[in-house]
């Protein structure tokens, strides 16, 4: 129900363009900007219940510098040129904040926009390391990267699978195979070697013909760089034509509709994803107005929260809400207070200390192992 609600509120921006959270006088601009339809709608879901909280709250408590904030929807569908055209979208908005992207290719592209346009960039969910490698002054991110959470899932195949004949699979977007390349090489770093490396296509529904490949090689371990839906697909597919094989996959699979759309046969499934932020301490007074409102702010939801919040806070210290101050603020305080708990970034834009764990789908949710 959760879901449907968000993604029909998704839909409906997805033609209106913008939500306005204060009134017409606000003079703040912010926004985020994700998958509000498409295949990925789910996660942009999630991406707007946490913009909006956290411009109400802050709206709520007076707003920022004196002033109200008003937040714009923009829907990028995860589409790397549909992507590009949203950011100057918000740059004639003249945004001072993009709590987005949320797919790395997308992420990549729009923030030579941002950097171009003077608006900052803190990406909820984007892991591809290219993202703030090659990045300018504005891109940071709140959630870690694809090369630490692939170490992660490679060193976990390689002790607890030993034997096992594993697959890895991707769907050639910068996520998905960023993810699984990273995967395979500490995979292979830890003395595992896999039985099969290959790509799918994304957004079929028949995947058929790879599950017989993979029964025919004797794959017991399927991992999968790409996002729910066809990770969903595949394992459901895998166990109809009779596999026992284990389906592992990162964080792109944290969304109740994985299994919605695997269903009984996604019980066992891995995944990796940081610890879950809905059990911080920090986190409880928010955690508790979105149920309260009958949302589980799962996945990504408290990752755009937190975007925002901490930009805020860096806006108070700046005394400005001038980008490029805001950035450098960031950069130079430490331990910004947010529901991710205590968080730092780098140089790059990245935040200090985040690390991912494992997590396990058991009769429709998961819990961290």
């Amino acid at each position: 129900m959760f879901r449907r609600s968000l993604l029909a509120a998704a839909a409906m921006l997805a033609v209106s363009g913008t939500l306005v959270s204060a009134p017409a006088s606000a003079q703040i601009q912010v926004a985020t900007v994700g998958p509000m339809t498409g295949e990925y709608a789910t996660f942009g879901a999630q991406m707007k219940a946490g913009a909006e909280q956290a411009v109400a709250d802050l709206n709520k408590a007076g707003g920022l510098l004196g002033q109200q904030l008003v937040l714009s929807i923009g829907d990028d569908a995860c589409d790397p040129k549909q992507a590009v055209s949203v950011a100057n979208q918000m740059a004639a908005k003249k945004v001072k904040l993009v709590a987005g992207h949320f797919c790395s290719g997308s992420s990549i592209p729009a923030s030579k926009v941002y950097g171009e346009e003077g608006i900052l960039q803190i990406s909820p969910a984007s892991t591809n390391p290219d993202y703030t490698e090659k990045g300018g002054w504005n891109t940071f991110r709140v959630c870690g990267r694809d090369d630490q959470q692939g170490k992660v899932a490679g060193q976990y195949l390689a002790k607890t699978f030993k034997g096992d004949k594993v697959a890895i699979l991707h769907d050639n977007s910068t996520y998905g195979k960023g993810l699984a390349d990273e995967t395979k090489k500490a995979y292979n770093a830890a003395g595992g070697k896999e039985a099969l490396y290959t790509a799918y296509t994304p957004k079929e529904k028949d995947y058929s013909a790879l599950v017989s490949r993979m029964k025919q090689a004797g794959i017991s371990v399927i991992y999968v760089g790409g996002y729910h839906t066809e990770a969903g697909l595949i394992i459901r597919q895998a166990k109809a034509q009779g596999m026992k094989a284990t389906l592992v996959g990162g964080d792109a699979l944290v969304s109740s509709e994985f299994w919605q759309i695997a269903g009984d046969a996604g019980g066992g499934t891995l995944m990796t994803f940081s610890p879950d932020p809905r059990l911080n301490k920090t986190a409880a007074d928010v955690v508790k107005v979105f149920k309260d409102k009958s949302i589980d702010p799962e996945g990504y939801v408290l990752y755009t929260y937190a975007a925002i919040q901490i930009w805020a806070d860096a806006v108070k210290k700046a005394k400005t809400t001038d980008p490029k101050k805001v950035a450098a603020a960031l950069k130079a305080t430490g331990n910004w207070p947010s529901v991710l708990g205590p968080t730092s970034f780098d140089k790059k834009g990245d935040p200090t200390g985040s690390g991912y764990v494992l997590y396990i789908w058991k009769n429709g949710s998961y819990a961290q192992m």
